[in-house]
């Protein structure tokens, strides 16, 4: 059951502003205390971290394919139904590329990394994209819950495995031309012969495979080991599209729990219900600047 009524907490995110730099000063001081956080991550973390959808990094990647099909951003071209599947392969070689095989433009992911390095962390994140890893979190440490842009796995799907395209991803960036890669880049399963898909959380056929079933297993027993103590519950950059998956499981937590704590910092809109307001801080403001900050605290 959620809690009934949400109400807006949050600073206007100006630093000179004195309820923000209290804000800060609870956020510090709840991370220090903390036996235990949970980072909760959404599409805003990433976003803050420089890996943008739309705008400039949108048109200096698919300006052909903006000129094409007047594009307007590049998530929803992913769902355009292409003609072929090399135009289809041309276009999502690189977008896996760019937003799982670059690194971030900004090191808002190493600074959450060293904020929380030396704590009893564990990250429960919607986010597809690696950051976690590539700034040095611990793969045991994380439950992506919504897939990886670096596994395909069968679009029937005829079996529960997944499998690691980054050296096929590149060859298709490399090889693509005039908006096509080769034929024989195009993935098929080794099993049936289907084409392959994205193991991303868009319809039924998500495959859950056993690396999936073991995160979550660890995110169960992180929870298990901390229920009741003192721990902190770190929301960042998460929205409203899926709040089943981190947003209203904080909340609950929180609430059954008088020894936690709950920290929203989001862009848009920091919120909380006012049943755990008392144990809650809300920042709104760029969570890349926040978090800096914090480590510029620390």
């Amino acid at each position: 059951m959620y809690l009934r009524t949400a109400t807006l907490k949050s600073t206007d995110g100006c630093w000179g502003n004195r309820q923000t730099n209290d804000s800060l000063e609870k956020v510090n001081l709840l991370m220090k205390n903390a036996d235990a956080i949970l980072i909760g991550a959404g599409a805003g973390l990433s976003t803050a971290a420089g890996f943008t959808y739309s705008g400039k990094r949108f048109h200096d990647n698919f300006s052909d394919f903006i000129r094409k099909y007047g594009f307007k951003d590049m998530y929803s071209a992913g769902f355009y139904p292409y003609e072929t599947l090399e135009e289809h392969w041309a276009y999502w070689s690189r977008y896996i590329f760019i937003n799982r095989y670059q690194n971030a433009p900004k090191s808002v992911y190493g600074d959450l990394y060293h904020l929380v390095r030396d704590k009893d962390y564990f990250v429960l994140t919607t986010n597809v994209d690696h950051c976690f890893q590539k700034a040095g979190f611990d793969k045991q440490r994380l439950f992506y819950t919504q897939g990886d842009y670096g596994l395909w796995q069968c679009s029937k799907p005829c079996h529960s495995k997944t499998y690691d395209n980054e050296t096929v991803v590149k060859k298709m960036v490399n090889e693509q031309a005039n908006m096509r890669i080769p034929s024989e880049l195009v993935p098929h399963c080794p099993v049936c012969g289907a084409p392959m898909s994205m193991n991303l959380r868009a319809d039924h056929t998500f495959v859950e495979d056993d690396g999936w079933h073991q995160a979550a297993g660890r995110y169960e027993d992180f929870i298990r080991r901390h229920n009741g103590g003192n721990i902190l519950y770190l929301e960042l950059g998460v929205g409203s599209n899926t709040p089943g998956i981190i947003k209203y499981p904080f909340w609950q937590m929180t609430c059954a729990n008088p020894n936690a704590a709950y920290v929203c910092i989001n862009l848009k809109t920091a919120a909380v219900p006012a049943e755990i307001s008392r144990q809650s801080v809300c920042i709104h403001h760029d969570i890349g600047a926040v978090i800096k900050r914090l480590c510029l605290d620390n």
